[in-house]
């Protein structure tokens, strides 16, 4: 008798420990849960602010303010249908790219930017614009560069697209886009990438990019000549603290699209025809 009552006992123990895990784990996951929406919606939120207040003067500026209202637009309809932690990480992401075109565009206009911007490891790996190119493939001209101008209004944060490297920078038409719709790139697109990055600081070469090889992109750090004519080195520096405030710069960015840009330039992806 006395055997049968300990076995119960056990039991009951057991079971109320089981049962106490179970809850205490469901409360974490719902606390977790609602941080992340918690953090998620104050991105938006003051990507909207961002959007709402400021109003592109030139070309250039105007552009980046479209594409951070085209990503506060798309980072509203995740928050509506973000129900695990990680959507609520995406919708984060998509906020922050916004507010990094957002501080684009005050580059753009001369206003003071608000602190750097940290990056993440797929824009570090897809590297930066550090000089003037202009180049043309298959009969159309294409320029890149460093800083906004009359000939390069498209600007883009870096990071992946299709799963290949886009380094940040300005552009005079927005080249990546087809393969940020259609998530696939044309045949031409690594004749362009060779032409306009080939020998550029910080970039990974059109074998490496073709491949969706990141190492290309320690490679072209190691084997580069920050000093030479490959450019002027770019800028190494680690942007800060990814979980800084970014003032009136938007805070912090991330890349990473989910569902898609939402944007049609109904590219011909082969050929380059925007």
């Amino acid at each position: 008798m006395g055997t049968a009552v300990l076995w119960i006992v056990l039991l009951a123990l057991v079971v109320g420990g089981g049962l106490w895990y179970a809850s205490t784990r469901a409360t974490a996951r719902r606390n977790e849960l609602e941080n992340a929406k918690a953090d998620a919606r104050r991105w938006v939120e003051r990507l909207g602010g961002q959007v709402i207040h400021l109003t592109g003067t030139d070309q250039a500026s105007k552009q980046a303010m479209a594409d951070a209202s085209e990503r506060y637009t798309a980072a509203g309809s995740q928050m509506e249908q973000a129900t695990t932690v990680e959507q609520c990480r995406l919708v984060t992401k998509t906020a922050m790219e916004g507010l990094y075109y957002v501080r684009a565009a005050r580059l753009a206009m001369g206003l003071d930017p608000g602190p750097d911007l940290p990056e993440d490891e797929e824009q570090r790996a897809a590297g930066k614009v550090t000089e003037d190119r202009r180049v043309s493939v298959e009969g159309r001209d294409y320029e890149a560069s460093a800083d906004p101008g009359a000939n390069t209004p498209y600007y883009y944060p870096g990071g992946r697209v299709a799963g290949r490297p886009v380094p940040q920078g300005w552009y005079s038409e927005p080249w990546w886009k087809p393969a940020l719709i259609g998530g696939a790139w044309g045949i031409g697109s690594f004749l362009l990438f060779d032409a306009m990055f080939s020998g550029m600081y910080g970039i990974p070469d059109a074998q490496a990019w073709e491949s969706g090889y990141d190492q290309g992109q320690l490679d072209a750090m190691q084997d580069g000549d920050p000093g030479g004519d490959g450019g002027d080195g770019g800028d190494a520096q680690d942007a800060g603290d990814f979980g800084g405030d970014g003032g009136d710069a938007g805070g912090d960015w991330g890349g990473g699209d989910w569902g898609g840009d939402g944007g049609d330039f109904g590219g011909d992806m082969g050929g380059f025809d925007f």
